[in-house]
C-alpha cells in the first residue's frame, strides 16, 4: 500500500481527495501547511506527495525545495493560477507535475498512480516494457522513459508526466498521425473524461517549454481537424 502525502490549507480538499485515496486503496497522510509537513517528513517520508502551492507558514514552493534536498520521491503541485509561472517553476525546482484547480479527483488519481509507476520502473531498474523502459533517440530528441528524463540538442526540458506521454507517443513512430482521440488513450485512462481542448492545451505547453530549449522546434505539425504527428530533424 502506497502512503500519498496531501498538504493543502483547504480542509474540505484534505477531507474529499483523502476519502477518494483511501477509497483507491492508497493510505493517505494529511497536513493543512508545509511547516507541519515537513517536520513529520524528517521522522517519516511517504512514497510520494501533493501539495498546494499557496500555503500558510511555509508554502509549496519552498516545501519543495526542502523536500529535495534529502529525496527524489514524487511530487505533484495544485496550483489555481491561470499563469503559468509558478508552474514553471515549480517543475524546474523538482516537482513531477500540476494540477490545476478546481480538478477532478479522478485525474488526480491517475496522475499519482503514473507517477507511482514510474518510481517503481526507476526503482527496478530495466524492467517493464522495452519499447517503453528504452531510450528512445530521435533526430535531436533524446527520451528516458524510467528516468523521466527528456533532452532536445542536448538541453534538458522539464516535462509533466502527461506531456512526456504525449511527446513520447509521437515520437515512437515519426511522420504518423496521431489523431487526438489516440492521444487521449494514451495520456488519460479511460474512466477519466477529456475534451480536445485539453489536449490541445497540452500540446500547446509542450511546444512552448521545447521551444525555451530550441526557438526553431517545429517537430510537432499541428493536421487541423485530423491531429498532430512527429517530424524527426
Amino acid at each position: 500500500m502506497s502512503r500519498i502525502a496531501l498538504v493543502d490549507d483547504d480542509r474540505n480538499i484534505l477531507t474529499s481527495v483523502s476519502m477518494t485515496l483511501e477509497a483507491e486503496g492508497f493510505e493517505v497522510e494529511t497536513y493543512n501547511d508545509g511547516q507541519a509537513a515537513l517536520d513529520a517528513f524528517n521522522t517519516r517520508l511517504p512514497d510520494m506527495a501533493v501539495f498546494d502551492i499557496k500555503m500558510p507558514r511555509m508554502d509549496g514552493m519552498d516545501l519543495l525545495q526542502r523536500v529535495r534536498q534529502k529525496t527524489a520521491m514524487p511530487v505533484i503541485f495544485l496550483t489555481s493560477k491561470d499563469d503559468e509561472i509558478d508552474e514553471v517553476l515549480g517543475l524546474r525546482m523538482g516537482a513531477d507535475d500540476y494540477v490545476k484547480k478546481p480538478f477532478s479527483q479522478r485525474l488526480l488519481v491517475e496522475r499519482i498512480r503514473a507517477l507511482l509507476r514510474r518510481q517503481e520502473a526507476i526503482a527496478s531498474g530495466e524492467k517493464g516494457e522495452p519499447e517503453t523502459g528504452k531510450i528512445m533517440t530521435r533526430g535531436q530528441l533524446t527520451m528516458d522513459p524510467l528516468r523521466h528524463a527528456v533532452k532536445w540538442k542536448d538541453q534538458d526540458v522539464s516535462l509533466t508526466v502527461t506531456e512526456f506521454l504525449l511527446l513520447q507517443a509521437l515520437a515512437q513512430r515519426p511522420g504518423f498521425v496521431k489523431s487526438r482521440d489516440q492521444l487521449m488513450d494514451v495520456a488519460y485512462d479511460d474512466q477519466v473524461y477529456v475534451d480536445d481542448r485539453t489536449i490541445d492545451s497540452h500540446i500547446k505547453r509542450l511546444r512552448k517549454k521545447m521551444r525555451m530549449a530550441d526557438p526553431e522546434f517545429s517537430a510537432i505539425e499541428t493536421l487541423y481537424g485530423i491531429g498532430y504527428r512527429y517530424n524527426e530533424e
